[in-house]
């Protein structure tokens, strides 16, 4: 690209400053001195025709005389009149001059005006990253890659400025955010020698290091979650966690207690399958400790059973394949179709297996087809649907793979339809 981009430019350019410089690099139009030579010839004839006429006694030699200083006078100011000027050669010397400067200027100027206005990295990128899939971009790639770059911008600020404890605290986040989750933990450090006191960052801290942990809150995560519970008691993802932990411990009714605590401290625009999760969660917690799950408590909000919960979180569709890669591929070749956490790690929370000769495949996926007991659809908020035809078996993406995949979507989604209609690179 970057050698069409020079060539088109430089064609350009010249092609300008040909049609600029020509009429000033061009020498004296031909078509005066032609026509000065016809004017002469005319007078060349008049004087032999006068000179026949002389010799054939038509004219006297007065009459001779007269007519020939006539035509001598009038020759000499014609000749005056189309003889150039003393100053031509100074102009002629004056139209290089300036040739050769709007030469130097036009290319100079161009040159300085893109590097400022335009965009240089064009030459050697292209201007937009190709879609994901024929269909269409990836909302989710999209956003992270915006995610990626505000994050690093942030990253240069602070740098320059060390001591934002707050900027150091939302990078973090940002990066936690993306699934970076070591990143995370080093930048935690960082905001917490600044901010020691904040619950907030403190529990934020907890759940990163857990997730570094493999989803596991003992040790140092747990004690920052009672720093934060300490600091301020109703914090709510403080007590979500702690009841996390009470759960794993089957200490199923301290976990009722932080789970409802956690309810009734929920902001009122908090997302409402949050809230239905805690619930189920609380539900199970007190049939496990032996009540009867009823009341939430505080909340107020009506609690049911954790089968029920996990059913409607069951996702169900059908995977098709594009007519354009019927032909790629081979029959037996195994077909994937998994749910993995729009903003979380990449690995599957519920997957069901096929074959390419099964589609059109219809599909559902729930807790039972979980892969891990202990991370399922259920526990998860958006996730997005990928259907992949491998030619190796195995799950892991490789290039020659055919894949297509939905938007993020909730738990509970119904009739979704997800066309393979790409061909991993």
């Amino acid at each position: 690209m970057t050698l069409m981009f020079w060539f088109v430019a430089w064609a350009m350019t010249l092609s300008v400053l040909g049609l600029l410089l020509w009429p000033m690099l061009k020498r004296q139009s031909a078509g005066d001195k032609e026509d000065a030579d016809k004017r002469l010839s005319v007078y060349r004839q008049q004087f032999a025709e006068l000179e026949v006429d002389f010799k054939n006694a038509v004219v006297t030699e007065e009459q001779y005389r007269q007519s020939k200083e006539e035509l001598e006078r009038r020759l000499l100011e014609e000749t005056a009149r189309v003889e150039p000027p003393p100053a031509v050669p100074r102009r002629q010397l004056d139209r290089r001059a300036i040739a050769v400067v709007v030469a130097i200027i036009i290319p100079t100027a161009s040159g300085l005006l893109y590097w400022k206005y335009g965009n240089p990295l064009a030459i050697t990128h292209s201007g937009a990253p190709p879609p994901i899939a024929q269909g269409g971009s990836d909302p989710e790639h999209q956003t992270t890659e915006g995610l990626e770059a505000l994050s690093e911008k942030l990253k240069k600020r602070l740098e320059q400025n060390p001591t934002d404890g707050v900027g150091w605290a939302l990078l973090a986040r940002s990066y936690a955010e993306m699934g970076r989750h070591a990143e995370a933990v080093a930048i935690y450090e960082k905001a917490m020698q600044l901010i020691p006191d904040d619950p907030q960052l403190l529990v934020d801290y907890a759940d990163a290091l857990g997730m570094l942990q493999g989803r596991k809150l003992d040790g140092k995560p747990e004690q920052l979650i009672q720093q934060a519970l300490k600091l301020d008691p109703n914090n709510v993802k403080a007590l979500m966690l702690a009841g996390t932990m009470s759960f794993d411990r089957r200490e199923f009714k301290q976990a009722v207690q932080q789970w409802e605590k956690a309810v009734a401290n929920f902001p009122p625009d908090v997302d409402n399958e949050i809230r239905q999760e805690l619930v189920a969660g609380i539900a199970e917690a007190k049939n496990l400790a032996g009540e009867k799950p009823g009341m939430t408590g505080p909340a107020g909000v009506a609690g049911s059973s954790l089968q029920q919960a996990r059913q409607n979180a069951a996702i169900s569709g059908t995977v098709s394949l594009a007519p354009s890669l019927m032909a790629k591929g081979a029959p037996t070749d195994t077909l994937f179709v998994f749910a993995r956490e729009a903003n979380g790690p990449p690995m599957p929370v519920s997957i069901v297996r096929a074959t390419k000769k099964d589609l059109p495949f219809t599909f559902r996926l729930d807790d039972s087809t979980s892969p891990m007991p202990s991370r399922k659809l259920s526990d998860v908020g958006n996730v997005v649907i990928v259907a992949r035809l491998s030619k190796s078996g195995e799950a892991m993406p490789k290039s020659g793979d055919l894949q297509g995949m939905s938007e993020p979507l909730r738990p509970g989604a119904g009739s979704v339809s997800i066309v393979i209609d790409r061909e991993i690179p």
